[in-house]
This record gives structure tokens, C-alpha cells and sequence, in this order.
């Protein structure tokens, strides 16, 4: 799969938002947020909540950076968002489930289960704009 797409004006500016919102979200995990995002932890997760916030923080920082500054590997880097999105959702499920406030705004199970709605579109979006969508279409396209 080629990995250099040319992708939009609006591709881009949404693959930056992308980029800086998950940048933001990895460091408030390691500061701010860090208990907050403890409640998504699942309990059966043989890890500690802590250790779990801290490691998916720096991947989320991780992937925001290099999503926004590694071009030549952007179509790569959007594939490994969407899994991110995916690994992570069952702590959103978790989070539901188990009726956990976070964030001052998950405070009901309608808001909590609203927010579950939400990880398709992350998904979409990271493969959207970082052009991997189009990338695997076209190799399709070739076989």
C-alpha cells in the first residue's frame, strides 16, 4: 500500500485537529485527567489503572505527533489510529457498564452511552484523513 496520499485541504485540517486533539488528550492522561481516565480502565485488565492511563497516554502523544508530522507515513499512521480507537473502546464500554462518572460531563448512563457512538466516528475520522481509506481503495482497485 503506498503510503504518500494526496489528500484534501479539508483531509488535512481534520487530520491536524486529529493530530492536536489526540496530542492534548495523551498529555492530560500523564497530568490533568489522569484519575479522571482511570475510570475507563477495566476492572479485569491485569494491569495497574494507573500504569494503563500512563502507557496510553504516551502512545496517544505518540500518535498525534507523528500523525501530524511524519507525512511520509501518514496512511500507515491512520491505520494504527483506527486500532488505538478500536483497543481502547471496551474501557468506553467498561466505563458505561460499570455506570463510572469521568471528565464532569459522564455523569449519567445517557451520556456515557451517547459517548460510545462517538468511537466509529474517531475511527472514520483517522482513516479519512490521514488518506487511508483512499490508499486501501486504490490498492483494491489494482488486484
Amino acid at each position: 500500500m503506498k503510503s504518500e496520499i494526496k489528500t484534501s485541504l479539508a483531509q488535512n485540517i481534520f487530520r491536524i485537529l486529529l493530530a492536536l486533539f489526540m496530542t492534548y488528550a495523551g498529555f492530560s492522561h500523564l497530568t490533568f485527567n489522569r484519575i479522571e481516565f482511570q475510570a475507563q480502565v477495566p476492572d479485569w485488565l491485569p494491569m495497574s489503572k494507573d500504569l494503563v492511563v500512563v502507557l496510553s497516554g504516551i502512545v496517544e502523544m505518540a500518535l498525534g505527533l507523528t500523525l501530524l508530522f511524519w507525512k511520509k507515513q501518514r496512511v500507515n499512521i491512520g491505520w494504527v489510529l483506527a486500532i488505538f480507537f478500536v483497543l481502547v473502546f471496551p474501557g468506553n464500554i467498561s466505563q458505561y457498564l460499570e455506570g463510572r462518572d469521568g471528565f464532569g460531563v459522564l455523569t449519567t448512563d445517557r451520556a456515557r452511552l451517547i459517548r460510545l457512538f462517538f468511537q466509529p466516528v474517531l475511527i472514520a475520522w483517522a482513516l479519512w484523513s490521514a488518506g487511508s481509506w483512499k490508499a486501501w481503495r486504490m490498492s483494491k482497485k489494482k488486484d
